[in-house]
């Protein structure tokens, strides 16, 4: 794929860490995330999320249903386009294959020795347009040896987040395993949410006025 002159489509999501954007290239679209616009106070923390994508990515190169790295720069990331809408834009309602379909694709990642960590976002599940599930932003994402027990623990936290979105869109389709599941929560979930998750509103929300916003445009 050429991707030295491309032309930007549509601008996705621009926050403190860069802006996303649906570039056309010679042998089609792709996403770009791009740090040239990052403050010089963020761009450490900017490139050390993009270079945790990079190297997410490139774990999971040839697999389905999730981007694949097309280039990295260190200070511009490039991945596939993948066609589809977020969940909330597309609410699977009452798709238990969507949601069948969805824990396979969180199985064969885990596999690949990684844990996406921000699956509680809406905005990080695609409905695909054939229906299909996908899973994008691996900013977060760990990895590591798939049946080391930190893994095993972070995949555990990766499958209750889809569950959480089965029990909205499928309540009736959740099974006495998945609630059993649902319930029992881990000393690393619990721990983030006492101390880890206000720090991060505050910063985001308060500090830098940065919302997970993708797919529906830039921040004024």
């Amino acid at each position: 794929m050429d991707l030295h002159s491309p032309s930007e489509i549509a601008a996705l999501k621009a926050d403190s860490f860069g802006r996303i954007s649906l570039m056309q290239g010679a042998e089609g679209p792709f996403v770009r995330r791009d740090l040239a616009h990052v403050p010089l106070w963020l761009r450490l923390p900017a490139w050390w999320l993009a270079r945790r994508e990079a190297l997410a990515l490139r774990r999971v190169a040839g697999m389905a249903d999730v981007p694949q790295l097309l280039d990295w720069t260190g200070g511009r990331l490039d991945r596939s386009y993948m066609d589809g809408a977020a969940m909330y834009q597309r609410p699977p309602r009452g798709d238990v294959a969507y949601f069948r379909r969805a824990r396979r694709l969180l199985q064969q990642l885990h596999r690949r020795g990684i844990a996406h960590n921000d699956l509680a976002k809406e905005a990080n599940w695609l409905v695909l347009a054939d229906g299909r599930p996908g899973i994008i932003d691996f900013q977060l994402a760990t990895r590591g040896q798939p049946r080391s027990r930190w893994m095993r623990l972070l995949a555990r936290q990766d499958l209750r987040h889809l569950l959480k979105h089965k029990r909205m869109y499928c309540p009736a389709s959740i099974t006495p395993v998945e609630r059993r599941v649902l319930k029992r929560t881990s000393w690393v979930r619990d721990l983030w949410f006492r101390t880890g998750k206000p720090v991060y509103r505050f910063i985001t929300r308060r500090l830098l006025k940065w919302e997970d916003n993708e797919g529906q445009g830039p921040k004024p």
